[in-house]
């Protein structure tokens, strides 16, 4: 039987959500089947660059004051018990979250009744809100089954003072991500916005300037939460923390936890902004809007408002307003062309209006960034063949469809990809969920190494995106051996060419079908990757990589074209597969005559 909820100083409250704003969350619009897509086997358009990404100045605030669009019906329990100081915000917030449930489709149940804290009564909530609670306001079976709501699914959102709570219950330590330590007086600060994907924080700019009392804490939840705000210390007296978090939010077990610093005056729940935050993070908690509250740390900002070290290529571009970078014409692509990156964690936050179409490129090639036959697409797209919808390896490989339903924002709203690029394999992340896990075998797109840019497919496809940020995780990229072709060890029917345009001014040449040459001093031990500076007049071919010997494992091979004649030279290349360690042996193969001369080679570990 659900206990009985009484509350000593404010009545027990169940607040109905309102029919009426249930009925005006508009569905978003969607574009007619006639519209441009994608195709198979597609290469952008060439062009030159386009016009510069248009830059526009603005820091402008959007307040929602409902849901951007309708979540089902759910009951939110708000738990306001204090055993120490009491805030006289408390009923000012009991109403704030009221009036969010009427406008929001959530029913809100007030109450300070610990009793309530029973596993039959928490399954009623997807969330309880702990409401400015201090000191010890469960006792241990009311602990027990709060863990297990928790663990089993539920959300948690703490305000303000819920950091003062429960200081001998490790759980809630943890839960709430950081206990208070103190505070100074009331004053004037500047809250920093890092996270501007998140429901809490999206509608904010990158700087809030508001009154509020501002809590030290014991210790910093950065390594263990996904800081959504941080206070700037030098705006304000009394902040001893430097890195000072006042945000946060994490996934714990199979529930979701929240928490903001912000909320000690009443006045506070009279703010748009603030009750707009209190309603991201309710909705969160509640499993109604999606996010990655992973652990963020030692992410490089590629963009964050400034455009500086990326390029377009192609018709269209982007505006780039309030740090955000909305796609516009096409079809192009603006790469980071400063850096091409080799093993790495690509974060960035999107956003599609309706049934728009974009995507993020990997494995991108300097000198040809257009061309998409080089790397892949991870695609953003709500309609078409699923392997040509969100999350997936663009005409490749189908994202988990069921997994990215789940963890997918609807059009309006921001979602976070994160691409994590180790050698050959990428894996997608949406909002903190993998939905696909791809590992390239194609050599000419391989993505050991490339740029990374985002696409504007075209008139009417706007997309937005914000917070590109890059973590390397395997230091400064590969170690690369050159060596001149003709300082082989052994040989079968190779001879040294002179050759005045080659390196050094020779080669190994005069190679016909089923010719050899090893390199005793060069290991293939660790080696990712083969490329050589060839020149033919020949028919051409085809070199092996081999290990240990003419005959030994095969480790790649690369096609060398005509190149027009003798001394005209080119670039070829291979990735290399396979775990051999032997030295360096290459094979050639190929029709009639001499087939083509090899200047250098480069070994890539």
């Amino acid at each position: 039987m659900t206990p009985s909820i009484t509350t000593p100083s404010i009545a027990d409250d169940t607040t109905p959500a309102d029919p009426a704003a249930q009925a005006a969350q508009a569905a978003p619009a969607r574009r007619s089947p006639g519209w441009p897509r994608k195709t198979a086997g597609r290469r952008f358009a060439r062009g030159g660059l386009a016009a510069a990404v248009a830059t526009m100045v603005g820091a402008a605030m959007f307040v929602p004051t409902a849901a951007q669009a309708a979540d089902p019906a759910y009951q939110v329990l708000v738990f306001s018990k204090t055993a120490g100081f009491r805030h006289d915000s408390i009923p000012a917030g009991i109403q704030a979250i009221r009036d969010l449930g009427s406008s929001n489709n959530f029913t809100v149940t007030a109450t300070e009744d610990a009793n309530a804290f029973t596993a039959s009564n928490l399954a009623r909530f997807k969330a309880v809100v702990f409401l400015s609670t201090t000191g010890d306001v469960l006792n241990g079976t009311q602990q027990t089954a709060f863990e297990s709501y928790v663990n089993g699914g539920g959300g948690y959102v703490g305000i303000h003072a819920a950091a003062d709570t429960e200081y001998d219950w490790p759980f809630y330590g943890n839960l709430a991500g950081a206990w208070f330590k103190g505070h100074p007086a009331i004053q004037q600060a500047t809250v920093r916005t890092e996270d501007r994907a998140h429901a809490a924080t999206a509608h904010l700019g990158a700087n809030w300037s508001r009154s509020d009392e501002w809590y030290n804490y014991r210790t910093n939840p950065r390594n263990s939460a996904r800081v959504l705000q941080n206070l700037d210390e030098g705006s304000y007296s009394g902040g001893d923390m430097g890195d000072h978090p006042i945000t946060w939010c994490r996934p714990l077990a199979s529930g979701r936890s929240f928490y903001t610093g912000l909320g000690h005056t009443a006045s506070s729940y009279t703010e748009a902004g603030f009750r707009s935050l209190l309603l991201g993070g309710i909705r969160y908690a509640a499993g109604m809007a999606k996010a990655d509250c992973r652990p963020e740390t030692g992410y490089t900002t590629l963009y964050n408002g400034s455009t500086t070290g990326w390029t377009q290529s192609g018709p269209g571009s982007f505006t780039n307003t309030d740090a955000t970078l909305t796609s516009t014409g096409g079809m192009g692509v603006l790469w980071y062309s400063a850096k091409k990156y080799f093993s790495y964690s690509l974060k960035l936050d999107w956003r599609v209006a309706g049934d728009d179409n974009s995507g993020v490129f990997v494995g991108m090639s300097a000198s040809d960034p257009m061309n998409t036959s080089k790397g892949y697409e991870v695609q953003i797209d709500a309609t078409d063949a699923v392997d040509r919808t969100t999350g997936s390896i663009y005409a490749i490989k189908a994202a988990d469809i069921a997994a990215r339903d789940a963890a997918l924002n609807p059009p309006g709203a921001w979602n976070t990809y994160e691409l994590l690029v180790q050698g050959e394999r990428l894996q997608v992340f949406l909002n903190g969920v993998r939905i696909n896990d791809f590992t390239n075998t194609d050599p000419a797109r391989s993505i050991r190494e490339g740029h990374i840019g985002i696409q504007n497919h075209g008139t009417g496809d706007d997309v937005s995106f914000r917070n590109v940020r890059i973590k390397e995780l395997g230091g400064t990229g590969p170690v690369q051996t050159t060596a001149e072709a003709e300082s082989y060890t052994s040989n079968s029917g190779v001879q040294i060419a002179d050759h005045g345009p080659a390196s050094g001014g020779r080669t190994a040449g005069f190679i016909e079908n089923g010719d050899w040459v090893g390199y005793s001093s060069i290991s293939t031990a660790g080696a990712t990757a083969f490329g050589a500076r060839v020149s033919s007049a020949g028919s051409g071919g085809t070199i092996q990589v081999r290990s240990g010997s003419a005959t030994g494992t095969v480790l790649g091979s690369v096609a060398v074209p005509n190149t027009g004649g003798w001394e005209t030279f080119r670039n070829v290349s291979t990735p290399l597969t396979g775990s051999a360690s032997g030295p360096l042996f290459l094979t050639f193969t190929g029709g009639g005559g001499f087939l083509f001369d090899v200047d250098t080679l480069t070994l890539t570990r």
